[in-house]
């Protein structure tokens, strides 16, 4: 397997920039998953990686190795699509065995690697079916297979479970991260989907309009995002952004008469983040911030709550499921200082 190193990378077409100066370096046997909204460059970066799309500038540097001007098969890298991509008229062991006999492997050769990738992908007992006999998980796991028995220096998977149902993309996924597990592969996954790069990741890089917003664990990027896009992006429900203010060592917040001490170097503090989890769900005049219930989802395990608090919009909170919370009762919201996350006016962490 192989480190790849990205240089100031530039992609456009045409007038448009789509991919702007962007240099990542992901280590040799590293799960990087790249997420952002769509139109953000995730696919094009990883298409710019894989050589099906040439860059306007910068390098790409695989193993060592400048590849930036090389065709996609000279890269020694698989890649798996969101569409299976399988030949329909080939059996799965057909499909699998495709690249290699077209590399004119020897069938020897062929025979045992087609034999350790389905037992890989638990797909011995369907290796003389047709893709048609098959459901989308165990076409997707055919593509995968046909990825790994190429022994390339990387795998790249772009979206590979956008066309799976609910059930079949969480068994999918656990799937792919054993198989990381198995192969210590370097491993690139495009996904749009926060708990898939939250679940699968080793590093995520999270991107918006061709940039890099931040690198990093899924923890690093959950617990202390660089800015309001980032810690917005990630989390479910997304994180709540209150106005605030920093004056005599107080955290003001609009419609509040509750006295926070704001930490050093809050001075700048613009917008405090604060997450659904970390908000208690008090009786009205108990909380910093009181209003109204405009919805109520029961979750099962959880209630969430979204609170119309008037001066500071509206907010998520969790609250436990036995409440009999509906819309139009008044509460009262309750935090502290270490659950927010302090943002300057140009939506960058302070501290």
């Amino acid at each position: 397997m192989a480190e790849i190193r990205i240089e100031n990378l530039n992609k456009s077409f045409g007038a448009v920039s789509v991919i702007k100066d962007v240099s990542l370096t992901i280590p040799d046997g590293d799960f990087c998953v790249f997420v952002g909204p769509s139109g953000c460059g995730k696919s094009t970066l990883l298409r710019l990686i894989a050589g099906l799309e040439s860059a306007t500038s910068g390098r790409i540097v695989i193993d060592g190795r400048d590849v930036t001007a090389l065709e996609p098969y000279d890269r020694h890298l698989s890649m798996v699509f969101q569409s299976y991509a399988l030949y329909p008229h080939m059996t799965v062991k057909e499909n699998i065995a495709f690249a290699l006999r077209t590399a004119k492997t020897p069938e020897a050769a062929i025979a045992e690697k087609v034999a350790k990738a389905a037992r890989i992908l638990r797909l011995e007992s369907y290796l003389d079916r047709k893709p048609g006999a098959l459901s989308g998980g165990q076409r997707q796991r055919v593509a995968i297979g046909r990825a790994i028995v190429r022994e390339p220096k990387a795998f790249l998977f772009d979206e590979p479970l956008s066309n799976l149902d609910a059930a079949l993309r969480a068994d999918t996924r656990v799937e792919i991260a054993s198989l990381h597990k198995s192969l210590a592969a370097t491993m690139i996954y495009v996904t749009h989907d926060q708990i898939e790069a939250m679940t699968l990741a080793d590093r995520i890089v999270v991107l918006n309009e061709g940039q890099i917003m931040q690198v990093g664990t899924p923890r690093e990027l959950y617990e202390r995002p660089a800015n309001v896009f980032v810690a917005q992006f990630l989390g479910s429900p997304k994180m709540n952004i209150l106005p605030a203010r920093a004056a005599e060592g107080m955290i003001v917040l609009p419609g509040s008469s509750s006295r926070l001490a704001a930490p050093a170097g809050w001075g700048g503090l613009v917008a405090a983040g604060l997450r659904a989890e970390d908000c208690t769900v008090t009786g009205p005049d108990n909380g910093v911030l009181s209003g109204i219930v405009v919805v109520s989802e029961y979750h099962g395990a959880a209630q969430q709550l979204l609170v119309d608090t008037d001066a500071c919009g509206r907010i998520s909170a969790f609250t436990t499921a036995d409440r009999d919370l509906r819309v139009g009762d008044r509460v009262g919201l309750d935090f502290a200082t270490e659950k927010l996350h302090p943002f300057d006016g140009g939506g960058v962490r302070l501290a």
